[in-house]
């Protein structure tokens, strides 16, 4: 999504990571990946907790979890990965975006 970016942006959608790791850890590898959208350190997994984020030890800890959540803050596409490879194509998100919109 980070090559990509311009594009959510175009489509005035915010992208919003979470991860593990404390505020420390978390800003520094934004930092050296580069990425353009916002990091939520989540090391309480509060956040992870509350969208049912499922992790799994035997597959390197949390498992991918996608929401797209519209304007009035209902989730309107979910996404929860089976594997740390198993992420939706960033075409599939753009045009999920692009429904939601045109529904509006």
């Amino acid at each position: 999504m980070r090559d990509e970016h311009a594009q959510f942006v175009k489509r005035d959608a915010l992208i919003l990571a979470t991860g593990p790791d404390g505020p420390v850890e978390f800003q520094r590898y934004w930092q050296k990946e580069n990425l353009p959208f916002i990091g939520l350190p989540d090391p309480t997994h509060l956040v992870s907790r509350q969208y049912h984020q499922e992790v799994n030890l035997f597959k390197w800890g949390r498992m991918p979890l996608l929401c797209i959540v519209d304007t009035q803050g209902r989730i309107r596409y979910v996404h929860r990965a089976a594997s740390m490879s198993d992420i939706p194509s960033t075409r599939l998100l753009l045009d999920v975006i692009d429904k939601i919109r045109a529904a509006s």
